[in-house]
């Protein structure tokens, strides 16, 4: 898969982050909202699964992936707290969070990032347009410069191929 220029760097840095955290037997984390949280926990199944290779299962938790949480949390504490409350009883420092946005708008995305970074954790977001308010809050950014939702999230998938496929060369 070709990686664009403006992006090449930040998804090596991306690659670099995760591989580390997860040598470090940490948990990568994941979310993101409709059709973000269905890039989120593709990553994930790819992680504990397997993308290309078979190899060992990788610790990897999509925050979107559990209705029952997903409800009691949106109801109890409101939306935009659906993945900062998830983070706040799971998240460890040197884990990593990586949210998916094509607007980069996302209050429960903004504040999953914030209380991730609050307790020292590494954050990646893959956002559209031109970051959203987002921008600038990640450890690592990769953005897709669209205002095309299908095209955003056509290229989030993309990257999450090769970040799946340079993680499938260094575990066994």
């Amino acid at each position: 898969m070709k990686k664009t220029e403006k992006n090449s760097y930040a998804i090596k840095k991306a690659t670099s982050l995760i591989i580390k955290a997860l040598r470090s037997k940490k948990i990568i984390f994941t979310c993101g909202n409709g059709g973000s949280a269905s890039q989120a926990s593709h990553l994930t199944a790819e992680l504990l699964g397997r993308y290309k290779k078979k190899r060992r299962s990788l610790p990897s938790m999509s925050l979107n992936a559990n209705e029952s949480v997903l409800t009691c949390i949106s109801n109890d504490f409101g939306y935009d707290n659906l993945f900062s409350r998830q983070l706040e009883g799971l998240g460890k420092k040197g884990d990593i969070l990586i949210s998916y946005s094509t607007s980069g708008k996302s209050k429960n995305i903004l504040n999953a990032i914030k209380l991730a970074k609050e307790k020292g954790m590494v954050t990646i977001s893959l956002l559209g347009n031109k970051g959203g308010l987002c921008k600038g809050k990640s450890d690592c950014e990769i953005i897709i410069e669209s205002v095309s939702t299908a095209l955003i999230q056509e290229k989030h998938l993309e990257i999450t191929h090769i970040l799946c496929d340079d993680i499938d060369k260094v575990f066994n």
